[in-house]
């Protein structure tokens, strides 16, 4: 009798001892992608514009930070001239949650900067819009702005990449900006303001690294074009531009 109760004293023991380490060493079989903390930065374009009045240095950044379905984002783009101390810049900081497979919804806000060497001015804007893939993998961002005095204003960009090759891509772009009210100490004019077309051809020597070469044409529109003869600049521009692309 004690052999045998010596003997269901340590069955216990040792299977107290594996519950114990079972536990401690276990973990779940399925992870689910929305649990994983994710980042991305690209700069979609890094350029200049030689042929471009003052020379202008211009990029384009989106980065985020966030699970599958929800992500914060942080956006910048702007053109400095590169002959004297002039250039505009735009910052938005956006909510973005997954609505569909291809389609985030956002909203956030935006704060243009436009500077000389006299002066600064800062104008902010609340900002909802949506980005994904429409049909055909077209790239598709529409914007609705709602500015700090009342102003409503709208923003579409759309763009394709056109695979020549693996590395070899062409990239044509539309970006076009419209407005309700007219605010003439921005040079933004009632109704549609400007269009601008471009095509980039990049080749990717790593996927996170491609210089490219484009053709960009730029138009001014309707009240806005007036804005812009009345300040002695020319309404429609174009030339070559090159740069880069990268990502992380």
């Amino acid at each position: 009798m004690r052999s045998i109760r010596k003997g269901y004293v340590l069955g216990l023991v040792f299977l107290l001892l594996g519950t114990v380490q079972a536990w401690g060493q276990s973990k779940p079989l399925i992870r689910f992608a929305n649990e994983h903390w994710l980042t991305f930065i690209l700069f979609d374009q890094l350029e200049m514009g030689p042929s471009f009045e003052g020379r202008p240095l211009a990029w384009n950044m989106d980065s985020w930070a966030g699970k599958v379905y929800n992500r914060i984002w942080i956006r910048s783009e702007g053109e400095l001239r590169t002959d004297r101390r002039e250039g505009e810049m735009e910052f938005q900081a956006l909510y973005s949650r997954l609505i569909s497979p291809y389609w985030d919804a956002q909203i956030g806000a935006r704060m243009d900067v436009a500077f000389n060497e006299t002066e600064t001015r800062q104008r902010f804007h609340l900002a909802v819009g949506f980005e994904g893939l429409a049909p055909y993998w077209f790239e598709l961002e529409p914007t609705l702005f709602l500015s700090q005095n009342g102003e409503i204003s709208a923003s579409l960009v759309a763009s394709y990449d056109v695979f020549i090759t693996q590395r070899l891509i062409l990239q044509p772009e539309l970006e076009t900006f419209v407005a309700v009210q007219e605010v003439p100490d921005w040079g933004i004019g009632k109704g549609l303001n400007w269009v601008t077309l471009s095509w980039r051809l990049r080749y990717e020597i790593r996927r996170e690294f491609a210089p490219y070469i484009g053709y960009q044409w730029h138009r001014f529109m309707g009240q806005t074009a007036d804005l812009v003869q009345q300040e002695g600049e020319s309404i429609r521009t174009s030339g070559f531009v090159f740069g880069i692309r990268v990502w992380y």
